[in-house]
């Protein structure tokens, strides 16, 4: 993993028409660590065909895809990793069987279930929600103070959550976060996808420099 702040990218809860062209002007617009699909609730059918359509664009530029929610299908589809919340199966048996691939586990605010999930193997923790999100419903809120004491004691990885934007980033960033994971400031950039995510490593370098 790099020792920078990287842009975690994730799908908007549904996929408009066209989205594989809004995809590739994302991931040109600038540094994108990874993408995960996340939809919510739909058939797994209409899942599989999501996947054979983004995965190829996403992997064709060095980012990793992950799928939301179903490790199985993930290591079906060939996918370079699987998101689980703590509601989405076996993580231990989710762990073997993505063996050399990519598990995250959402660990809420809890430092509990942070370590449970490093000592299982996940190669990174997921913290949140650290703002307000019209995403989901938030049921759990985290502060980089957590950040800050997982940073300085542990090795995995961790990826904040939960409305995070290019303007209230810079203090998850300075607290250690190793990935930001965004949808609106991305998605919904009045210019377009390709410009949130310039203005996204934009902020995350400001951030950094300490501007």
């Amino acid at each position: 993993m790099d020792d920078r702040c990287r842009l975690y990218l994730i799908t908007p809860p549904v996929l408009p028409a066209g989205f594989e062209d809004h995809l590739a002007a994302a991931l040109d617009g600038g540094d994108v660590a990874c993408l995960q699909l996340r939809l919510k609730d739909a058939p797994r059918d209409e899942v599989k065909r999501a996947i054979a359509r983004l995965m190829p664009i996403a992997q064709k530029r060095d980012v990793a895809f992950l799928l939301n929610d179903d490790a199985p299908l993930a290591a079906e589809m060939g996918c370079d990793g699987a998101h689980l919340g703590q509601s989405d199966g076996d993580h231990a048996g989710a762990r073997m069987l993505l063996s050399g691939r990519i598990l995250g586990i959402t660990c809420h605010a809890s430092r509990h279930l942070a370590m449970t999930a490093g000592e299982m193997g996940a190669d990174y923790v997921a913290f949140g929600a650290f703002f307000p999100t019209n995403t989901k419903a938030t049921q759990h809120v985290a502060d980089t103070e957590l950040l800050e004491w997982w940073s300085e004691l542990m090795e995995v990885p961790s990826v904040a959550i939960g409305g995070i934007t290019a303007e209230n980033c810079a203090p998850l960033v300075r607290a250690g976060a190793d990935f930001l994971a965004v949808v609106g400031a991305v998605w919904n950039h009045p210019e377009g996808a390709a410009a949130g995510v310039r203005r996204m490593n934009q902020a995350i370098r400001d951030a950094l420099d300490g501007r």
